[in-house]
Formats: C-alpha cells, sequence, structure tokens
C-alpha cells in the first residue's frame, strides 16, 4: 500500500455512535489525518455507510475504509465495500476504530475498546503493515421460499433467528424513543422476551445442512463467524467458543427455553470461556460450516450484526473465508 503519507483513506463516522463525542471525533480525525491522506465523511441516514463503501470499492483513490462507529456502521460499510463480491486483493482495507456500546466486531480483532486507544493501534498496524484477511458469512433469501427476493446481505460476527433476534428488536424500539444502548437495558428486554415468548417450549426453526438430518424445533439460532458471540460490559460471552475468522460459520441453537432452561444455559452463557460454551440435551452446537438454512414455520425476527431486519421465514447461510482484508 506504500508509505503512510501517500495512502489515502476515508473515515466514515456515525455522529450517533454511542461511546464518542464531538470532540473525540475531531481528535481522532486529526491523529488520522496526520499519518494519511484523509477524507472524513458524516453518516446522514441509515444506510450511508453502505453507500460510500460502495463507492469506495469502485473509486481507484482509496487504499482504506476506517469505520467510526458501533457494529452496525462496520456492517453497512462492509456490504458497500463487498456489493461486487469479496475480492481482497483489489478492495479497500477496513480498518475499525469502535464507536457504538459493544464494539463486538473490533474487540474480537484485538483491538481496545477505548477509541482513542484504538486509534493508536490503527496506526502501529499502518506503520508495520499489519493486516490480515478474514472470513465473513453471507445470509440470503432462501430459492423457493417466500423470501427468496430477499437480497444476501453479509454480516461480520453474528446473525441470529427467533428469541435473540426478538431482543435486539425491542432495544431498537426503546432506541428509536430516545434511550440510549446500554447493557442493562439489553438484559430487561431479555427478561421481558422470556415472559412474552409464546414457543419457548417447542421452538418453530428447522436447521437444514447437505448431508445431515434436519433438527427440528429450535426456538433460538444464533450464528457466529468468530468468537467471542457478545460482551455484557466487558464480559465475553461465548455461544459457539471454536467460532473464528479463520473457518466457516459455527451455530449455536436451544429446543427449549423453559424456566429451568433458561436458568441452566444463561448461566452457562455467562461462565463460558474460549474453552467451553453451553451444553446439553436441549443444546445445538455446529463447528465451521460452508452453507446450511434456517426455516421457520412462521415469520420471526431476524438479526444481523445486531441490527433488527424484520420478520424472515427461511435464510440461507454461507460461510465465505478470507472474504475481506482487514488492517489490525
Amino acid at each position: 500500500m506504500g508509505t503512510l503519507q501517500r495512502m489515502r483513506a476515508l473515515l466514515v463516522v456515525n455522529p450517533a455512535a454511542t461511546t464518542t463525542s464531538a470532540r473525540t471525533r475531531d481528535v481522532l480525525i486529526h491523529a488520522l489525518a496526520s499519518e494519511v491522506k484523509l477524507e472524513a465523511v458524516t453518516t446522514e441516514y441509515r444506510g450511508h455507510a453502505r453507500d460510500i463503501g460502495r463507492l469506495a470499492a469502485a473509486s481507484a483513490d482509496v487504499d482504506m475504509v476506517v469505520a467510526l462507529g458501533g457494529d452496525g456502521t462496520v456492517n453497512e460499510v462492509v456490504n458497500g465495500l463487498l456489493h461486487d463480491g469479496p475480492d481482497p486483493g483489489r478492495l479497500p482495507g477496513l480498518a475499525v476504530v469502535p464507536g457504538g456500546s459493544t464494539n463486538v466486531f473490533a474487540r474480537a480483532l484485538g483491538l481496545p475498546n477505548d477509541p482513542v486507544e484504538a486509534t493508536g493501534a490503527l496506526l502501529d498496524a499502518l506503520r508495520t503493515g499489519s493486516e490480515r484477511t478474514v472470513s465473513l458469512g453471507l445470509a440470503s433469501g432462501t430459492p423457493g421460499s417466500e423470501d427468496e427476493a430477499v437480497p444476501g446481505r453479509w454480516f461480520t460476527f453474528t446473525a441470529g433467528m427467533g428469541f435473540d433476534a426478538g431482543v435486539i428488536g425491542r432495544v431498537e424500539q426503546h432506541r428509536e424513543r430516545g434511550r440510549r444502548s446500554t447493557h442493562p437495558l439489553y438484559v430487561r428486554q431479555v427478561l421481558r422476551q422470556f415472559v412474552g415468548e409464546p414457543h419457548r417450549r417447542r421452538g418453530l426453526i428447522t436447521l437444514e445442512q447437505p448431508g445431515r438430518e434436519p433438527v427440528d424445533d429450535l426456538v433460538l439460532s444464533v450464528v457466529c463467524n468468530t468468537a467471542p458471540w457478545t460482551y455484557l460490559g466487558n464480559r465475553p460471552i461465548y455461544a459457539s467458543p471454536r467460532a473464528s475468522f479463520d473457518t466457516g460459520l459455527d451455530i449455536f441453537g436451544l429446543s427449549r427455553l423453559s424456566t429451568m432452561a433458561v436458568a441452566r444455559y444463561g448461566t452457562q452463557l455467562l461462565a463460558s470461556s474460549p474453552e467451553r460454551g453451553p451444553r446439553g440435551r436441549h443444546a445445538l452446537s455446529r463447528h465451521d460450516l460452508t452453507e446450511f438454512t434456517l426455516h421457520s414455520k412462521a415469520p420471526l425476527p431476524f438479526q444481523m450484526d445486531g441490527d433488527h431486519l424484520g420478520l424472515r421465514t427461511s435464510v440461507t447461510f454461507t460461510g465465505v473465508r478470507r472474504a475481506l482484508r482487514v488492517i489490525v
């Protein structure tokens, strides 16, 4: 990519990022601009970061796109960069400065959660030429289903159908009313989703994987592209401990969410580690999958990288290795 002074970088700034003030953003912009040829663009609407990423991918004048925001901003930038498919050798590299409430993708890459420290780590990576090429997940409408026309969308660390997506939908409703996205808010919505979940004893989701028998009656299905799955404050939560940016996709599912099951698996998640995740009679765990489909008997909430995307009945997932070049 040449020397830093010749590197051309595009900074995508989400002004609504939870943990960065306007003053902090100005400091970060000046720090980056002192090392690279920087253009900063502030997002103005949902989907704007995707549009910016798409323009950067089509340009011959951008070496790197820096996403300053949360996981939603990163997801949009990635989907813009990969609009025409993965091409790590040609496309601009991605860098991330965390500015959201959880920042799973950035933290899974080993970046500090503090945006100022993460900027320092990014500048160090640029000076040493440190980068890696990571796998991504692609979720598409299943051919032959009522969702077949839904376009494919990339995700960086997780997707989910059912219970967890319902929780995210509840959180987003509160955010639209002006509430901040905090970890206590998520915990409260988990409890409310559990109380209101009509299918917690017998789920509606079926996992179909080539060459294996279908798994029926899942209440919860979490697809992971890396570990940890998420964070509760500073505590990492591992739904699929073996998930990795160097492999295909992992899936974790539960076929029951009774009070006893929630107590058991919730405790296991809180105590999870890179060596041990949830396990038990009602738990499903699959590792390093290239392709599989989740079907539901009725429309269920669906999320990708922490963004609620509405209701779906069938989603086909593809794990794509070495899909995106990341400066880290």
